[in-house]
Parts: C-alpha cells; structure tokens; sequence
C-alpha cells in the first residue's frame, strides 16, 4: 500500500468526492483506509456508566484507498518508488518525481 498514516488525500469517487482530509488508519489486508471527516455515519450510542453521555455521535468509516488520490503540495499525484543510490526505497510523486516526506 502506497499510503500511509498522516498523509493528506483527497477523495476522487463516491459521496464524498473533492473532499480532502488526514488518514488516521491503514487497514493492509483489506486495502482500506479512515480518513478524518470523510465516509462519516451517524450511531446511536448508549450512555454505558453514569457519568457517560449518550446520544446520536459521527463516526467515521474506512473506504477502500482507490478512491482517493495523495495530495502533494496541493496538487493530486500518483505514487510510484524510487531506489536511492545508497540502497533506501522512497516514495515518488510519479509527474514530477520529487521525493514524498
């Protein structure tokens, strides 16, 4: 998987399309990622001790990660790797291929 956590991503398909935000989990075996704000559903959530409150809460939840796209320096771009001379393996914007992070 090409993204990690903290990285800025911008949806491109679905209800949500155009909105951007941080992934907070990677999910690997399934492909899918959460992104803060983004695929949000409302639940109804019951007080479970007493000084808990309970009520209608947002909550947000994963997606599969090709329906968004990595945003770098404000601009959508693909993924791609590069090895460096010294043998270390980084993640490229695939355009311009600058260096990721």
């Amino acid at each position: 998987m090409k993204l990690k956590k903290g990285d800025t991503v911008e949806v491109i398909t679905g209800k949500d399309k155009g909105k951007q935000g941080e992934i907070a989990f990677v999910f690997p075996k399934s492909n899918k990622i959460i992104v803060h704000g983004v695929n949000t559903a409302s639940k109804h959530q019951k007080a479970r001790r007493a000084n808990e409150a309970g009520g209608i809460i947002e909550k947000d939840l994963p997606f599969d990660v090709s329906n968004v796209m990595l945003v770098h320096k404000g601009k959508k771009v693909r993924v791609g790797y590069q090895i460096k001379d010294d043998g270390t393996k980084v993640r490229v914007a695939r355009p311009s291929g600058e260096v990721i992070g």
